[in-house]
């Protein structure tokens, strides 16, 4: 946790370096850009206040003698998100006939995956715009957790901030206290978004931007191609903030594992060759994407020379730790269905350890390769300014 401490001391820095520049700005431009970047150190605050929460029980609960969570949990990903497009809906004696003052507010959103929070650029809408439209790729490097802004509470913060350093523990008491006063836009805890928080002292400076609109995205969301996805609408006709969007936002959201770019586990093993209790190969395995390369050594891993057996692994593939074997040996049963048969591979290792952590390492992968790979977008937010 102290490299999440380091990380919220970074934030507040930035948060006081924030604030100054709010109080000196002399042009709208920078007062606009100004208070973009308070409230994302707010937000990004808040997330890391919870992580550092979470963290603070899981360490009580491992002293304790208690697991935090039997549940397994599924690899580390990336996530990335681009061409957002949000539609506009203008009256026609606003857009069409041009009628009544031209009105332009500064828009942006604020994306959260975990703890990683980004902010989009600042685009300036008025009714000659059919769309508001962000250029931005925002790729997240996403932790597998679930993350609610509304889970800390002031008296767990006390706690927490107790336990730290006192000269910690006060910034990150102050921190909070300034980080969770929130501008009028609200939010009710556990509502699965961001409030654009504001400091105290900052609240009565520059513009204020509110919540307009939010969604959320989830793995079952990820496509290729450029997609539709709802949105909820916070702002009302009658709201002095408000905006005419259509309800709904278009954007690519593409996501990547990294089980499957990257090696998961390797090490020294044994194939039984066709079906001959007696014929064993000693090779090199490796565990990657939907493949188990076996290579008759590490030279030839290294070489890049092709592998002399590939087992591959699918997210239905079942994954069976034996001791069967006459020689007592634990062997490894590996079934997958491949071009529309059974195939059964055996492997053996040279020690129980390694039998338990190649088993574990299977029953992982193929997990993850299911529909458990749930890293998700959580909480983008779409805000505009008002003075």
């Amino acid at each position: 946790d102290e490299e999440v401490l380091k990380r919220i001391e970074r934030e507040v820095r930035m948060r006081e370096g924030a604030s100054k520049l709010l109080a000196a700005c002399s042009r709208r431009e920078q007062a606009l850009e100004a208070s973009k970047s308070l409230l994302t150190c707010n937000a990004r605050i808040l997330a890391l206040l919870s992580q550092l929460q979470r963290m603070r029980k899981a360490q009580v609960l491992q002293r304790a003698g208690r697991r935090p969570s039997e549940d397994i949990v599924p690899c580390l990903g990336k996530v990335a998100i681009s061409d957002l497009r949000i539609p506009l809906m203008w009256k026609d004696s606003e857009y069409f006939k041009n009628k009544g003052e031209l009105h332009r507010c500064a828009v942006f959103c604020l994306l959260q995956c975990g703890t990683e929070i980004h902010d989009t650029d600042l685009v300036m809408v008025d009714r000659t715009l059919t769309d508001i439209c962000f250029e931005d790729t925002i790729i997240f490097s996403c932790v597998v957790e679930d993350f609610f802004p509304g889970a800390l509470g002031p008296r767990r913060v006390s706690r927490l901030g107790g336990s730290l350093g006192c000269s910690s523990g006060r910034k990150i008491r102050a921190a909070f206290e300034s980080a969770t006063v929130c501008g009028s836009s609200g939010g009710g805890e556990g509502s699965g978004r961001v409030s654009p928080p504001l400091s105290p002292d900052s609240s009565t400076l520059g513009p204020k931007y509110n919540l307009l609109a939010h969604t959320t995205l989830r793995i079952e969301h990820v496509q290729g191609s450029f997609k539709t996805h709802d949105l909820l609408l916070e702002a009302t006709e009658d709201s002095p903030f408000w905006l005419p969007l259509y309800g709904n936002m278009c954007c690519r959201l593409v996501a990547q594992p990294l089980c499957m770019i990257e090696p998961v586990i390797s090490g020294q093993l044994k194939v039984m060759l066709g079906e001959d209790l007696n014929c064993w190969q000693n090779v090199y395995g490796v565990l990657k994407g939907q493949s188990l390369l076996c290579y008759q050594c590490q030279e030839e891993l290294e070489s890049e020379d092709k592998p002399l057996l590939v087992i591959h692994i699918k997210k239905d593939t079942l994954v069976c730790l034996s001791e069967m074997h006459p020689d007592r040996c634990q062997s490894l049963y590996i079934s997958t269905q491949h071009q529309g048969r059974d195939v059964t591979s055996t492997l053996t290792t040279h020690t129980p350890e390694d039998a338990q952590r190649w088993t574990v390492a299977l029953w992982q992968h193929v997990y993850n390769m299911s529909e458990a790979w749930m890293c998700k977008i959580d909480h983008l937010n779409l805000l505009r300014a008002t003075s």
